[in-house]
Order: structure tokens, then sequence, then C-alpha cells
């Protein structure tokens, strides 16, 4: 028996898929079938049931299950404590996004990371909004940035990385083009172009028009605010966006402020309020902590 048999197992059960697991382990899926196979003909059981659509474990995988688990965790912890009392960190980190906003330099803070410690591996996966909750709440992720709402999601410690007051933007020929402020309920109704789901600027604007009693109309999405400016330039709705972003229209928008109220889109890093995260988790959090810029909000 192989501790790579006992993790090639466990990893299967956690992603509830051979071929899921394969990939979370980057490695092909035959090889893990394989090794399955092996563990299985070492013990004399089987331990998937294989006969339906997904993977379910047998009484004898039900039973391995605890100690597999705790064999790899004896073997993380011997390699962690040897670690530390060398000075490096290794391990495996993931950081999950719903995107990664121009204004945060993202790649440049796992770059930084990697360079202070080398011999951790990092995964950077992109997912809706409560995917990235989930994960990070149940700790198969270890850092989150999203789009923050009103509330902080619960169980969870969150800190403000960006925060931009919005304006909305139109075509020089708008009906709207005139007026140097509207109140967000002038919006109700309008077609809307905004950032999707889970943004911070997406989550700014919903906030506001709940507040106002109605739903935005958001007729176009579009993962960069670049893109809104030059859409709204084109005459195709109102993009809310943020005001470092209007500049990129060449003077083809017409910006107006919105008031009564302002709006602002957040975007926070997340991470579990309670829990035991391991060194390297620890350190990209304390990382990204210290260098994704804490903008505060109004």
């Amino acid at each position: 028996m192989e501790l790579r048999q006992l993790a090639y197992f466990v990893a299967v059960v956690e992603e509830a898929s051979f071929t899921r697991a394969a990939a979370s382990l980057h490695v092909a899926q035959p090889g893990v079938s394989a090794q399955i196979r092996q563990l299985e003909r070492e013990l004399g059981q089987p331990l998937f049931d294989r006969s339906g659509r997904t993977v379910r474990l047998t009484a004898a995988g039900e039973a391995v299950l605890p100690y597999a688990r705790a064999a790899l965790k004896a073997v993380a912890g011997v390699r962690q404590v040897v670690d530390e009392l060398t000075g490096l960190l290794r391990g495996h980190v993931v950081m999950g996004a719903v995107s990664l906003p121009g204004v945060l330099d993202v790649p440049g803070l796992l770059a930084d990371f990697h360079d202070a410690h080398p011999a951790v591996e990092i995964t950077l996966k992109e997912a809706d909004p409560e995917t990235v909750i989930q994960e990070v709440r149940s700790g198969r992720m270890d850092l989150g940035l999203f789009g923050l709402g009103p509330a902080v999601p619960p169980g969870l410690d969150v800190q403000i990385v960006a925060s931009q007051p919005l304006v909305a933007a139109v075509s020089l020929d708008h009906e709207l083009a005139g007026r140097p402020g509207v109140e967000l309920a002038d919006l109700e109704g309008r077609v809307l172009l905004s950032l999707p789901p889970g943004t911070g600027l997406r989550a700014g604007l919903e906030e506001g028009c709940a507040a106002a009693g109605f739903r935005p109309r958001v007729a176009l999405e579009a993962s960069e605010p670049l893109v809104l400016a030059r859409l709204a330039a084109r005459g195709l709705g109102i993009a809310v966006l943020p005001e470092t972003a209007v500049s990129a229209a060449e003077g083809r928008l017409h910006v107006i402020q919105i008031t009564r109220p302002r709006l602002r889109g957040r975007m926070a890093i997340a991470w579990r309020s309670e829990g035991q995260a391991g060194p390297a988790a620890r350190a990209l959090i304390e990382h990204a902590r210290r260098t994704l810029p804490d903008l505060g909000f109004e």
C-alpha cells in the first residue's frame, strides 16, 4: 500500500469522480483508476460502487476513508514540522476569484508569493460568487476574491481591497446626455450595462437598486469596465461603471453622477473565520492582506 494510492482514493471521494480527481491531482485519469484498482486488490475489497452514473463508496470504502485521511494528515504533519524547523514553506494553496479586476494586481500578488515561497504550489480558479464563498467556507479554497454586498457572508472574515464610486455613462446623443446627475430611481426600467454578478460593481448596483425598490434592467454584461464604456459610447445603453474607466472612451461619453444614493463597487478578499489553515494558506492570506490595497468605503 502506497501513500499515493491513499491520496488518489481520497481525491476520488472528494471529487465524486475519477476524471475530476485526476484533474485536481494533475495526473492522467487511467493512472488514478489503475492505482485505485491496485489498492482494492491489496485490501481484497472494492472501495467504490461503479455501477451507477456517480461514484459511490462501498461499505469497505466508508470504513477505509477516515484512516486514509488520517494517514495523509500525519504525513503532511511530518513534512510541516520539518519545514518549520528548516524555515522552508511548502504545500498547495488555492485562491478563488469571480474575476480579476484591473485595479488589483492579482498576478503580481501571486508572482511575489511564488518568489518568496517557491516550494508552494499555487492554484487560481475562477468561479461564480456562491461557489467561491462556499469553497472558502469549506476550506477547499484558502482565499477568495469577490464583490461584496451589504453583508459579510457568515463564517468568513473579509478585507475590502477595492472600493470605487460608480457613475452612469451614456453616448453623446443619449436623451440623458445633457444632465449632470440623476437619482438612482431615474434608471428604473432603462437599459443598463454592467459587469457580471459577483463583481464589486454589480454588487454595488444591485444593492442600491434594491434599496430604491426595483431590480436593475441589465441587458448587456461584460467582464471589463472598458468594454462597458465602449458599448455605451455606441448607444447600446447606460453603462454603470467606475469613474476611473470613463476616460477610456476618449470623449465619446457623457458622464452622469448618480445621486441619492451614491453607489460604490467593492471587492473583498475573504478567508475562513475559523478553521485549521495550514502554514502555506496562512502565509498566502497574510501576503494578500499586506499587498492588496485596503481602500476603505463610505
